[in-house]
């Protein structure tokens, strides 16, 4: 008997220490490729407010705010899941509040992304009414009218949780790690959060396909310039990629909530740590990487910060650079 309740503990102790050196081990590798992505995206942040010509072009700009929420929601993401490796619990407010502004930068992006391809479209179609239709101005109007969406959605989702049944709760502690499954309000806040996203991605996949067809068509026209026309068209569809890769990190949640259900949780957690890297890590350090080696401008000034402003001809990069935004 006591040579059983021996190997019996010995087996939990061994589980202990596996599941412990597995939680170092899946946090290490998140971790690491997560801060180097955060450290590329910061560094294109602030080349995109390093020069007066970036500061003074509504595409940059538009492209700083894509950046800037990608960067947010990277962040937020990765903290919430440190937090969840070193099982600490939050209280329902906090969690709340991260949650919801991790949901305002969700939004923010892909609206950001139609933005983006229809000034491109105006920029091959429109190409002598461009600088009085995408002005300063109103690009500034656009990434507020972008923020309000974001937010008008948060408030929509902050209304449904006054169904969650805070008052038999013994506790505003937590019980389980924080999430936005975990701060779910109900069928009624579910039913929202599908038909907001179909009609966000759908919205989106249409508005950038008609850009990218109108943009097709112009080509065809002998007085467009053909040379703008093809990289507007390859611009297009990275947009397209991006709102892919986007819907694909917003979809992952029912997924995982149906995986959960049928799933150990050692193995949901494994499945939950791949999907984090592949399908939502990667996809939100895909701008900085993409507009930061196709753009000639940004480029050079790019390397020169990445190299801590060792010297390095902006000349040369110039000359090597064989693409274009």
């Amino acid at each position: 008997m006591l040579l059983a309740n021996l190997s019996l503990t010995n087996v939990s102790a061994n589980q202990q220490y596996q599941g412990v050196l597995e939680r170092v081990l899946f946090s290490t590798l998140t971790t690491l490729p997560c801060c180097l992505f955060l450290c590329i995206n910061g560094i294109m942040l602030f080349t995109l407010r390093s020069k007066a010509l970036f500061c003074e072009t509504s595409r940059y700009i538009l492209l700083y705010n894509l950046l800037f929420a990608d960067t947010v929601q990277m962040a937020l993401s990765q903290l919430l899941y440190i937090i969840a490796a070193c099982r600490i619990t939050l209280t329902y407010p906090v969690c709340g509040f991260l949650t919801m502004l991790a949901n305002l930068t969700t939004v923010v992006s892909p609206v950001t992304l139609v933005v983006m391809s229809l000034e491109r479209y105006v920029a091959v179609c429109y190409p002598l009414r461009h600088a009085s239709i995408i002005t300063i101005t109103n690009t500034g109007v656009a990434i507020i009218v972008i923020w309000a969406i974001g937010s008008l959605n948060i408030l929509t989702r902050v209304l449904l949780l006054l169904e969650f049944p805070f008052e038999a709760l013994d506790s505003l502690q937590m019980k389980d790690f924080c999430s936005e499954i975990a701060m779910s309000g109900g069928s009624m806040s579910d039913d929202y959060d599908k038909a907001f996203t179909c009609a966000l991605f759908i919205s989106a996949s249409v508005a950038i396909t008609c850009s990218y067809i109108g943009v097709i068509v112009a080509a065809r026209s002998a007085s467009t310039d053909k040379a703008s026309a093809r990289k507007a068209c390859n611009t297009l569809l990275l947009h397209l990629v991006q709102l892919g890769l986007s819907l694909s990190s917003t979809i992952c949640n029912p997924l995982l909530t149906a995986l959960a259900r049928v799933l150990t949780r050692i193995v949901f957690v494994r499945i939950h740590n791949v999907f984090y890297v592949c399908i939502f890590l990667f996809p939100r350090c895909l701008s900085s990487l993409i507009y930061g080696i196709r753009d000639q401008s940004i480029r050079p000034v790019l390397i020169y910060y990445l190299c801590c402003r060792l010297k390095y001809s902006y000349r040369t990069a110039i000359l090597d650079n064989s693409f274009c935004y």
